[in-house]
């Protein structure tokens, strides 16, 4: 097969690096264009050093993306930018895949309640697809616009899906707990990510408010047809990558553990990204690849369900995800350039 031709647009960011890492080591992919504005006519390497040898490309201004021939470009930028470059780019040949959350939910008045800003191209929501390959598959294949998951409702979708999807589950209220590493504050310096406050330190944020929460209500309740009202609090711990979630539900009916597992096991046969596990994982467990790694149990004692699902944020709950969705839109084998093995220690 010949190279696909593709760009990132915001390649500066924890996500962008992250993308050009991963992509540098895909064996059916040419990166043709790193974009951002504030280093154009920079090396790569003068922002991200590790890529010395590796990714010695030179960032150019998205306004030079005419020049080049390209398949298919990832928007990695912040939140409320995504929606202008996909309206600018809607009559171009090649297909988007957005890392931002500009086009994840089901309509504009939905994104501007829980983002708190207008959105400039409702149009776009008319052809975007939500980027879960385990879960939308055949969409994806068929899309040109694939909006990629937020980071936590990778985690808690994946964790609460079969449940869901078999009617396992009273719909309300869904528990929902997750902790995260810093990076998935972004690659900006903020108060709450200088390391005097996060080294020996671990914190509740978003309590009642994540803009994450109405992600997670909208592709669950897309699969039982039935919204449920999810309870989600994001911790922020004092490690750099990962993300572990704990997920708490309530059965609608008699249930056990064997019955559980095989849920979960015929959900996820065809999934290569998605390993469940005999004992509950840690954030190490998947530390650097694509898993999602996802442990099930009954708790007799409170009648209640419980899934812990890890990730690493920026690679299954980004950039790998991304890629991902790529490999689909593109007609590749979907684990092209994805099977990256953990990193532990």
């Amino acid at each position: 097969m010949e190279k696909k031709k593709v760009a990132i647009i915001g390649v500066t960011g924890y996500t962008g690096s992250e993308l050009l890492r991963i992509l540098s080591n895909h064996p059916l992919v040419e990166v043709a264009m790193v974009s951002s504005e504030s280093r154009a006519g920079d090396k790569v390497t003068d922002v991200h050093p590790f890529l010395q040898g590796i990714a010695d490309l030179t960032i150019q201004s998205v306004d030079q993306i005419d020049d080049v021939e390209l398949d298919l470009v990832f928007l990695a930028l912040p939140h409320g930018v995504s929606m202008d470059f996909v309206r600018r780019f809607k009559n171009k040949d090649f297909k988007i895949v957005d890392l931002s959350g500009d086009f994840r939910l089901s309509s504009p008045e939905v994104f501007k309640k829980w983002y708190n800003m207008p959105h400039s191209y409702a149009e776009g929501f008319e052809n975007a697809v939500f980027g879960m390959p385990e879960l939308f598959s055949a969409e994806i294949q068929k899309a040109r616009l694939v909006a990629n998951p937020g980071c936590f409702p990778t985690s808690a979708i994946l964790g609460a899906a079969p449940l869901f999807a078999n009617q396992l589950v009273d719909a309300s209220p869904l528990v929902v707990d997750s902790k995260t590493g810093v990076t998935g504050a972004g690659v900006k310096s903020k108060p709450v990510n200088l390391y005097s406050n996060v080294n020996d330190n671990f914190k509740a944020y978003g309590i009642k408010k994540h803009r994450h929460t109405i992600e997670i209500e909208e592709k669950l309740g897309g699969l039982s047809k039935n919204m449920p009202m999810v309870q989600f609090t994001p911790h922020l711990l004092p490690v750099d990558r990962g993300i572990l979630t704990s997920i708490y539900a309530k059965p609608s009916s008699t249930i056990d553990e064997a019955k559980l597992n095989d849920v979960y096991r015929e959900f996820y046969a065809n999934a290569p990204f998605v390993r469940l596990r005999d004992e509950a994982p840690s954030i190490k467990d998947v530390r650097g690849s694509n898993y999602c790694d996802i442990y099930t149990t009954y708790d007799e004692r409170t009648n209640m369900i419980i899934v812990v699902s890890v990730i690493d944020n920026l690679v299954k709950g980004a950039a790998g995800q991304a890629v991902h969705n790529m490999n689909l839109m593109m007609g590749m084998p979907e684990n092209t350039g994805l099977n990256m093995v953990p990193l532990k220690p």
